[in-house]
């Protein structure tokens, strides 16, 4: 309950995190049919980096800061468009002070016939964020633990959708709660998208995460990472990574030509790396047979 995403926002965990989801956003938007975006851990919505908060840690000039400066490869601005549209429409002047939070940025990309539903557990954060929505017919803002609404809110009425899993990661057990919240949302709705969101710092069991993900056999899983540092000299965050499960056909060769574009621009010494890799699926399959 002490977590506040002010003090990391627009670092380069929510660059990568959020540049994916718009991905996936665009994605489900090729179909004329309606989609719901289930957003299990909102935060607030909206963040003034302007503020003393953020100004403490000055984490986003690290992250979207740096992605601005200087252009970018036609390539890595295709990709990236839908993000950046988002950002530059908050931000119309030439300075940068407000980043969206990830309801904020689907619901900003949403058609007419687009949903979202968006979680938020603490007191504080909850009226904040009902209060962006407010009056909002395509938004339902509830105070709710987000781990519950893996069961009581899949499926969606629309069948098709999107669930993003971003807890703060401030307890232990957290890694194996999203496997396991994973396994509960996967079995009430497995034709859905799902992102998870997971930190990667000294002694993360990632491995055991990923062989957590694995066991429950879920077709298609793609894992993307990036790490902007070295964790030899630090206990704190050197990069994150997601989980996609049910990814678009077009998403594994977009991160492919993205992620060593992020490791370049927000690297911050010479051991930052990215991988991109399929925990489950075809690739998967026969990487295992060589």
């Amino acid at each position: 309950m002490n977590y506040r995403h002010i003090y990391h926002a627009g670092n380069f965990a929510d660059v990568l995190k959020h540049a994916v989801l718009a991905r996936l956003v665009t994605y489900l938007q090729q179909k004329e049919k309606a989609f719901r975006v289930l957003d299990t851990h909102a935060g607030i919505g909206l963040y003034d980096l302007s503020s003393e908060e953020a100004q403490k840690t000055g984490e986003w000039r690290d992250g979207i800061g740096r992605l601005l400066e200087g252009d970018l490869p036609a390539p890595i601005a295709a990709i990236l468009e839908p993000y950046l549209a988002t950002v530059r429409e908050l931000n119309p002047g030439s300075e940068l002070t407000r980043y969206p939070g990830s309801p904020k940025l689907v619901r900003m990309l949403f058609r007419p016939q687009d949903r979202l539903s968006a979680m938020e557990l603490h007191p504080d954060d909850y009226e904040t964020l009902h209060r962006l929505f407010d009056g909002d017919f395509q938004s339902r803002v509830t105070e709710l633990d987000g781990w519950l609404a893996l069961g009581a809110h899949l499926p969606p009425k629309e069948k098709r959708g999107l669930i993003l899993v971003d807890p703060p990661f401030e307890i232990e057990g957290e890694y194996e709660r999203l496997a396991d919240g994973l396994a509960k949302g996967y079995r009430r709705f497995a034709g859905g998208t799902f992102c998870l969101w997971y930190p990667l710092k000294k002694n993360a069991p990632i491995k055991a995460f990923h062989e957590a993900l694995k066991a429950l056999e879920i077709p298609k899983m793609l894992c993307a990472e990036l790490s902007v540092r070295s964790d030899r000299d630090t206990t704190g965050l050197s990069g994150s990574g997601l989980i996609i499960v049910n990814p678009p056909f077009t998403l594994k060769g977009e991160l492919d030509v993205l992620l060593p574009f992020l490791k370049t621009r927000l690297g911050q010494d010479r051991f930052a790396s990215s991988r991109c890799f399929w925990l489950r699926g075809e690739e998967a399959a026969t990487r295992a047979l060589d």
